[in-house]
C-alpha cells in the first residue's frame, strides 16, 4: 500500500467513525434529553446543525476516499462479483441511506426550535434518527466484514 493509499484509508476510518459516533451520541443523549424538555431550543437546534456539519463533511470525505480506494482495489467484475465487492456495494448503499435519514432528522429536530419548541421536534425526529444509528451500526459491522475478507479471513 502505498503512502498515498494509507493516509486516504485513515482519513477514511476517521470519519466514518466521527460520523457514526456522531449519529449514536444524537441518539443516545440528545434526543432522550430534548423528549424529557431538558434541552433548549437553542442548543438543540446548535446541536442538530453540528450533527448536519459532521454528517455532511463525512458523508463527502467518504465518498472521495471511497472512491479512491474502491478505484485502487477493484474493477467493475470485481466489485460485481466477489464478496469484498459485494460489500463496497452494499456499503455504498448503506452510505446514501444514512445520509438521507440524518439530513431529515436533523430538519425535523430543527423544526419548532425559532418557537422554543424541543419535544415535538425531538418526536418528530425520533424514528430518523433511530434509523440512522441502524444504519451506522450495520455500515461498521459492512466495514468489519469487508475487512476480514480483504485479509482473508472470510
Amino acid at each position: 500500500m502505498s503512502a498515498v493509499d494509507a493516509a486516504v484509508y485513515a482519513i477514511h476510518l476517521l470519519f466514518a467513525g466521527l460520523w457514526t459516533g456522531s449519529v449514536l451520541f444524537v441518539a443516545y443523549a440528545v434526543l432522550p434529553a430534548a423528549r424529557n424538555g431538558d434541552l433548549s431550543a437553542g442548543l438543540l437546534g446548535t446541536l442538530a446543525g453540528k450533527l448536519t456539519t459532521v454528517s455532511r463533511a463525512s458523508a463527502t470525505l467518504l465518498l472521495l476516499t471511497g472512491g479512491h480506494l474502491a478505484a485502487q482495489r477493484y474493477t467493475v467484475t470485481s466489485l460485481t462479483g466477489s464478496l469484498a465487492g459485494y460489500n463496497v456495494l452494499a456499503m455504498l448503499a448503506l452510505w446514501f441511506v444514512l445520509a438521507g435519514l440524518v439530513e431529515v432528522g436533523t430538519s425535523r429536530l430543527v423544526d419548532g426550535t425559532g418557537r422554543d419548541k424541543v419535544r415535538a421536534p425531538a418526536a418528530a425526529a425520533r424514528p430518523f434518527i433511530l434509523g440512522a444509528s441502524v444504519t451506522a451500526v450495520l455500515l461498521l459491522f459492512n466495514a468489519g466484514v469487508l475487512f476480514a475478507v480483504v485479509v482473508g479471513l472470510l
